[in-house]
Formats: structure tokens, C-alpha cells, sequence
């Protein structure tokens, strides 16, 4: 039996509770109103709980990880209402949650969905049971993206109209921007189009995931005599789905068609002989999750044949618009064993993250910024020493960047030199998200061409980049380099670069590391710290590291870098009692967390511990948090606060006051459960004072201060948007930073 009639039982069973519109007495209200409220203070909020005697505290002490992601996500949708943000990003906004929703549904839900197959029992700490959160997602995801498509055709659509841009509807074509469309679907259009008529010869054909399908209905008889009534017609992924009209058409404007409406006008064309009653756009979202089993011999093939499996996963979610008659809809649900919940009627197009075109109107766009060098690795300053040599600024000092407010060049730049420095012996690099085009593959290819050691540990099961991450494998490998797929079982998520250098007859190690990916894209859009340093012990750490993932033997002797699954989770329980024991010793202590989710019980429950004992615990997360903050007795001094702007916030900064000896880590890792016990992170040191000071204040204080962008966390699971109190200045943490960068590269670095 499939998970979706695993579903289709339970909910009859249920006698469809489990999936009700209406939300559960615990709901969470979605964040679609205007919630802003002056300041970001939040009031403290009661809610019954319970410490038990071995430490732990009850389920109703944690909100429920899938529901909190949620959260963040109808946080990105608030932002294309955001009448602050330029009008193209706020349609990018749009997007981006269309791309939110999808992955949502296609592993969150999806993962929900195959726990219910497995009985409807709690496995988590929340308590709740599957059918309970199916039951809130789908009361507020309806609601969402019902908000969505209304924020497009209220809100974005007439503002992009003023500015004469234009999805044009079927009906909105002059004669001849008309029979240009024709002219486009007899000549590019109908040559790929494949209908396929549904009878008994015809079952209902297989359907990608997320594939655009028109469902059309029939009356007549086809070439050989058929009485046929319905058909599908896939709209083939090779085609683009926003269409532009020639210029001459329009005058120069930025006018549209979207393909949807190419196919729909002309689908009469495809089935000469008979007439069509009804072409309703459908699509169908199904489980995108990969299964790899741990005792896999050939990791590389394991993962090519669960891709294939993605394509035909179980199903989970039916998109129509809203005109589709009922009669379409049931037959389209039943086909697919879907309930009627899981049925999503939208007023527009299926599919709105294919809705981007690459408009060029700078004015509607966020203003374009240079992306600084640091100061140590500029010409001027390697012509100051006599050197043009990344090499020689490393041994002066450690550089710190962040991006994108730094340019991720020297990254690359750092290992082109590499590549053609006679110097250098060996490279060694972890890839998370690349692409064969990637200046840093190239770079490691051109490394093993000139004879360098080159070893790159890439791995395979980063989500939706497997074949990507197979394609730069075969490419490297084929150019000498020692491709390595980590360890099995564990993802390697670390971000790590160490190159291997013969000076003066002796061997000296230069190292990166970083809180986000080896991607020049990412590094544009992504906020993240990066450390470029020579530091013996850091050096040595990380060659170590690479000894782990490459060979064989017990865990390595760190002397400061902290690793999953080693070290990492112990050391942070650790530091969390150390300040502890200051704040029952009457002394200062404050711990601040900047990461992208906080979803581990045993931190969650040590922070509760701390907060009891009077430690002052500033988090700051971008996405999911299963922590409840300003529970009254249980984490009256824990404040969460999100950030959500121009750029995703990718950082992970990890800061406790220690009595005065202050610790500041970066890192890969998040505070959930994969990133601690089931991927290899590496944490490291911040020592250099005035790299120091500027993570503390750039990076954490700074954020702490935002009353624009910020969204406050409420212990009823609830998030407030922050607004400058009267007279207060407004202060976006982003700006700040893009400002402050801009004005240090005028002045000193």
C-alpha cells in the first residue's frame, strides 16, 4: 500500500479529522496580517510545564520543527507585501516562497506522510502526532498560498502594470500579438507537445514531479473511431514558461505570455476532428526525499538510481487553478489517491516560480553594491611588501570576510595561485554545492593537471545538487583529482581548504574555512564568514580532519577547532554549564547563537537550564525553532529574534561571555540533530581581537539591534514583526553592514 493510501485509510478512519481545514485548538495563526508591533520587546507568555526528575522537560515545552519552518516561510511571503523592498524583489519574494513551498511539501510533508504510514504515534519531543501536523499545515498552507496568489493579482501584477509590465492574458492580445502566438505554437510549441488520450489501451500516463500538465476534455471520435473523453497534455520542460512578445509587437515593452496560455488557446490544434469542452492546467508535487542505505557498496550509482526514483516518488500535494470543474479535480485526486485536503486550488498559474524573467530595470531592483577585497589581499598591498602572494598576506595575519559583502574572489583567487605556484604540494577541499563551471572546480582540476596533490572530499547527498555534485566528480577525476565521497552515513558539511606549501625547506599549511558553501552564487546572495589563516594549530587541525574523511582510524586530538560528530555537541553543553556555574555564582553570563535553526532537545533543554539559572541568552535564527523563548519560569531570559532581507542569513556564530574570557566560534553547523550527530562540522576560533570585535559587533550586536527587518518569537509559537518605537531611529542590520564595509575599503582596513 502507497503512503498516499496509507493517508486516504487513516483519514476515513479519522473520519477525516486528521485532516480537517479547520486548525487544531494549538494551532499556529499564519503570519499573513500585519503583525508589526512597536519595538521588539515580547511579553512574557504562560504556559503550563513540567521539569522532570532526569532533567528533561514536557513535550508541550518545545514547538513542533515542521510548523516553525513553516513559520519562516510565511515570513519570506510577508516580505513580498513589503512595500520597502523594491518591486521585482518583492515579486522575487514571491518566487522564492513558491520554491519553499515546493521543497516543503516535497520532503517535510512528504516525511510526515510516511510516519503516518508507520502508525500515528508521537516520535518527537513536541508530541504531537503526524495526523495533528498534517492537520495544521494544511490549514495554514491553504490559507498561505491563498494569500500568495492574492498578493500577485492585487498587490505585484497592477504595480508591474504601471510600470508597463506585463503577463498578458489570452484575452488581452491585439489581432496581431495574437497571431503571432499562433505563428509561436505552430513553430516552437506544438512539435514537442505529446497529448495522450486516456482509454484503456491509454492508463493515465506516469507524471513527473512538479511537471506543468494540462488535463483536456473531449467530445467526438479521434482517428481510428475512439469515443475518447479526456487527455493529457505535459508541457515539455525544454520549453520556457514566461514567453516575451517582439519588441515591434509592443513598442519596446516588457510584455509577456505565459506558455500556459500559448498551449491552452491553441490545445484545439492537437486533436483535429473533435472539439475541446475544457484545458485545465494541473500539477502534481510528489516525495522528492532520497533513501540511500548505509551499507551501500558504489555511493555514486546508489544516488543515480534514487534520482531517477525522485522523478516518481509517492504523491503529496495536486495543484489546479480555480476554475477547474470539480468534476476534473475528484478525477484528478482519485487517479492519484490524494485526500480532498491535499487539493490546492490557486488563482493563477500552477507553477509561480517559473513566473522569473530576467527583467532589466535597475530601478525596480535593490541597488547594485561593490563587492570589497579586504584590504590585506589588494594589489597595493602586495606590491607594499614586494609579493604578489596571497601566501605572504596569510603569514602577516589571519583575514576574515564576509560575505557578500566581501567578494568571494579571493577564495578563488587563493587557489588559482595555488594551481600554478611551484611551491605548493598538495590541495585538499571539501565541496558541498559547486557546479562543473564553478571557477573553484576548474581552478582544482588546473591544480592536478600541473602535478599538485589534489584530494577533494565532495559530497554527493547534498539535497537537490546530487547530480550536479556526480557531474563535478566525474570532471575532477578525470583530471587527475582524488575524489573522495566522505563517509558513509555521514554527511561532510564542513568547510574546509588546506593547501600545502614547501617554504624555505619546510612544509607550511594554509588554510580556509567557512560557514557557507564553496559557491560563487551563494556567496553573492548568502550571508557568511570566511577565515583565511596559517595558524599552526588550526593547520594541523584541519589536515586531520582530512585524515578522517580520506582514511581510517579513531576520531583526531583537536587542539582548536571543535567537529561533528566528535566534539562539537559536548564542547557546546559544556560551554552552556560554564555559564551556568558564573550566573549562580552571582557573575555576568551571556550566551548569543546566530545559526540557521535550533531544533536539538539537549541544547534546548540546556539553554531552559541556563535561563533558570540567570543567564542572559540572546538567539538569533533564521528559520526553524523548536525553542518556546519568554515562558514564563522556563526561559523568561531567552529573546529569538529572525532576520529576513535582502540576503539569506547563512552565518553560524556561537558566543558565550566566559567570566570575562570571551569564546567566538564560527562554524557549518546549525543546532539541530543531522548537523551534530550525522554530518561532519567543523567549529573554529575567532583570536585575532580585531576580527573578534567585529564578529561580536557586526555580526551579533548588530542584528540584535534591528527593528525592520527582525521578527520576535513568542512563547505561544507566534512571530511579531519589529518596528521602530516613536523617535527611534530605524536601524537594518544588512544596511548597517553594507555601509560600515563600504566605508572601512575608503579608509583603513
Amino acid at each position: 500500500m502507497t503512503a498516499a493510501n496509507t493517508l486516504k485509510s487513516k483519514a476515513e478512519s479519522l473520519k477525516s479529522d486528521s485532516l480537517s481545514n479547520e486548525p487544531a485548538d494549538n494551532s499556529l495563526t499564519p503570519v499573513l496580517s500585519d503583525t508589526s508591533k512597536e519595538g521588539c520587546d515580547v511579553a512574557s507568555t504562560q504556559i503550563e510545564w513540567q521539569r522532570f526528575d532526569d532533567g528533561t522537560y514536557s513535550s508541550n515545552s518545545y514547538i513542533n520543527r515542521e510548523l516553525s519552518l513553516l513559520q519562516f516561510h510565511l515570513r519570506v511571503l510577508a516580505q513580498a507585501k513589503d512595500p520597502r523592498h523594491p518591486l521585482l524583489e518583492r515579486l522575487f519574494f514571491l518566487i522564492i516562497f513558491s520554491s519553499n513551498m515546493d521543497e516543503f511539501f516535497e520532503i517535510r510533508v512528504a516525511g510526515i506522510m510516511q510516519k503516518l504510514n508507520h502508525g500515528d504515534v508521537s516520535s518527537t519531543p513536541h508530541g504531537m502526532r503526524p495526523s495533528e501536523v498534517l492537520q495544521q499545515i494544511s490549514a495554514i498552507t491553504h490559507q498561505a498560498i491563498a494569500e500568495q496568489y492574492r498578493i500577485l493579482n492585487e498587490d505585484i501584477l497592477p504595480e508591474l502594470a504601471k510600470q508597463d509590465i506585463r503577463y498578458l492574458k489570452r484575452d488581452e492580445l491585439n489581432a496581431e500579438q495574437s497571431a503571432w502566438m499562433k505563428q509561436y505554437f505552430t513553430d516552437q510549441v506544438m512539435p514537442v507537445l505529446t497529448p495522450i488520450s486516456i482509454d484503456p489501451a491509454h492508463p493515465f500516463p506516469r507524471l513527473v514531479n512538479k511537471s506543468l500538465n494540462f488535463m483536456v476534455s473531449l467530445e467526438g471520435k479521434d482517428a481510428f473511431g475512439r469515443d475518447i473523453n479526456l487527455a493529457v497534455v505535459p508541457a515539455p520542460r525544454s520549453l520556457p514558461r514566461v514567453i516575451r512578445l517582439p519588441d515591434e509587437l509592443t513598442g519596446g515593452k516588457e510584455h509577456h505570455v505565459m506558455l500556459s496560455a500559448v498551449i491552452h488557446e491553441h490545445v484545439n490544434e492537437l486533436f483535429p476532428g473533435m472539439t475541446v469542452t475544457g484545458c485545465h492546467q494541473f500539477r502534481l508535487t510528489r516525495n522528492a526525499d532520497l533513501n540511500l542505505a548505509d551499507d551501500v557498496e558504489d555511493i555514486a550509482k546508489a544516488l543515480e538510481g534514487e534520482l531517477e526514483n525522485r522523478r516518481f516518488g509517492d504523491k503529496v500535494r495536486l495543484e489546479v487553478t480555480t476554475n477547474c470543474p470539480k468534476e476534473i479535480s475528484d478525477y484528478l485526486l482519485e487517479e492519484f489517491e490524494l485526500h480532498a485536503n491535499q487539493l490546492y486550488q490557486v488563482n493563477g498559474p500552477v507553477n509561480l516560480t517559473r513566473l522569473l524573467f530576467d527583467f532589466n530595470i535597475p530601478a525596480l531592483r535593490y541597488e547594485p553594491f561593490t563587492h570589497i577585497v579586504p584590504k590585506a589581499f589588494r594589489r597595493e598591498s602586495f606590491e607594499k611588501d614586494k609579493s604578489n602572494s596571497m601566501f605572504a598576506a596569510m603569514r602577516r595575519g589571519d583575514v576574515l570576510v564576509h560575505h557578500p559583502f566581501h567578494s568571494f574572489s579571493p577564495v578563488i583567487n587563493l587557489l588559482w595561485q595555488a594551481a600554478n605556484d611551484p611551491k605548493v604540494l598538495a590541495i585538499k577541499q571539501t565541496l558541498y554545492r559547486s557546479g562543473t563551471n564553478s571557477e573553484i572546480v576548474q581552478a582544482l582540476a588546473e591544480a592536478a593537471r600541473n602535478g599538485k596533490e589534489v584530494t577533494a572530499v565532495i559530497e554527493l547527498r547534498a539535497r537537490f545538487d546530487e547530480a550536479s555534485n556526480i557531474a563535478v566528480a566525474n570532471f575532477l577525476q578525470e583530471a587527475g583529482v582524488v575524489v573522495v565521497y566522505g563517509i558513509v552515513g555521514y554527511k561532510t558539511h564542513a568547510k574546509l581548504m588546506l593547501i600545502v606549501r614547501r617554504e624555505e625547506g619546510q612544509m607550511r599549511r594554509y588554510v580556509h574555512l567557512g560557514t557557507g558553501n564553496y559557491h560563487a552564487g551563494n556567496a553573492k546572495a548568502y550571508t557568511d564568514y570566511g577565515l583565511f589563516t596559517s595558524d599552526p594549530d588550526i593547520s594541523e587541525d584541519v589536515h586531520k580532519i582530512f585524515q578522517e574523511l580520506t582514511g581510517m582510524g579513531k576520531p583526531a586530538n583537536l587542539k582548536k577547532l571543535l567537529h561533528a560528530p566528535f566534539t562539537l555537541h559536548d564542547k557546546l553543553l559544556s560551554f552552556i554549564d560554564d555559564e551556568i556555574a558564573q550566573a549562580k555564582a552571582g557573575k555576568k553570563a551571556h550566551i548569543i547563537i546566530k545559526v540557521n535553526a535550533l531544533t536539538e532537545r539537549q541544547l534546548i533543554d540546556k539553554l531552559y537550564d541556563a535561563s533558570q539559572a540567570g543567564v542572559k541568552i540572546e538567539l538569533i535564527l533564521r528559520s526553524m525553532c523548536c525553542l518556546r523563548p519568554q515562558v514564563a519560569g522556563l526561559s523568561d531570559n531567552i529573546t529569538v529574534r529572525s532576520v529576513i532581507g535582502r540576503f539569506l542569513e547563512h552565518t553560524r556564530v556561537y558566543y558565550f561571555y566566559n567570566g570575562g574570557k570571551e569564546r567566538l566560534y564560527c562554524g557549518s553547523a546549525d543546532w539541530m540533530d543531522r548537523n551534530l550527530f550525522h554530518r561532519v562540522e567543523v567549529a573554529f576560533p575567532i583570536e585575532d581581537k580585531k576580527h573578534f570585535k567585529t564578529v561580536y559587533q557586526l555580526g551579533l550586536i548588530n542584528y540584535l539591534k534591528d527593528n525592520v527587518q527582525a521578527w520576535t518569537l513568542s512563547g505561544d509559537g507566534q512571530w511579531h514583526r519589529c518596528e521602530p518605537k516613536e523617535g527611534e531611529e530605524a536601524h537594518v542590520a544588512q544596511d548597517k553592514l553594507l555601509a560600515h564595509i563600504n566605508n572601512v575599503s575608503l579608509t583603513s582596513d
